[in-house]
């Protein structure tokens, strides 16, 4: 067969792609692993006692600004990889923003408090549950995600893995925040921080074989 007849039967039945069909599927992955992040810690551990009372909603809200901005960055990143050629590696490094800025303000915290209150600032009571939560909490976020990343085209196959389990990660330590009652900046930093780098850790490892095409 000649190379014209077969570029001819190549684009004999090409169908346009409607526009915004990647970024409205990512989307819904974010919503339906956000959502089943939550329903399984309400049925695994449940919203903490007194949520709202003392101190809790200053911290919650931390926690929410930390796990919602890592995962704005991230999806940000993951709606440009889909596409073929326009990820990058400065989007990817801005992803990683969150983390520089939590680590500095828990570091501020454990300048400014007495000697005696640092360990109960990093090993509040929760720390091992935290491990286990958040974690577990991210695996269906990362199936939905990495489902949705199939159907688009990503060509930078690790990184992009390792931002669709960063963006995981988060959803399930947002999921966890309404549950932990570890009120800190270093506990959050430490305790939230590493499931969810262990996550891109794991994305990372498996984009290259999950979002093969």
């Amino acid at each position: 067969m000649k190379t014209d007849q077969f570029i001819e039967i190549l684009s004999s039945d090409l169908h346009p792609v409607k526009r915004g069909v990647v970024g409205k599927t990512l989307a819904w992955a974010l919503i339906v692993g956000g959502a089943a992040a939550f329903g399984l810690m309400l049925v695994s551990v449940g919203v903490r006692p007194g949520l709202f009372g003392g101190t809790g909603p200053t911290f919650l809200a931390l926690k929410l600004a930390f796990t919602i901005s890592l995962i704005g960055a991230g999806a940000a990143f993951l709606s440009a990889a889909s596409h073929p050629g326009r990820s990058s590696r400065k989007r990817f490094l801005l992803a990683f923003l969150p983390f520089v800025a939590v680590a500095l303000l828990a570091l501020g915290a454990v300048l400014l408090s007495a000697p005696m209150a640092r360990h109960g600032m990093v090993f509040a009571a929760e720390w091992l549950t935290c491990l286990v939560c958040i974690p577990l909490f991210a695996i269906v976020p990362f199936a939905a995600l990495i489902w949705a990343l199939r159907m688009g085209a990503p060509t930078d196959l690790r990184r992009t893995g390792a931002i669709a389990g960063l963006v995981a990660g988060s959803l399930g330590a947002a999921a966890y925040a309404f549950h932990c009652s570890g009120d800190s900046l270093p506990f959050i930093a430490i305790w939230y921080g590493t499931p969810i780098l262990l996550w891109t850790l794991i994305g990372a490892m498996l984009g290259p074989r999950l979002l093969r095409w």
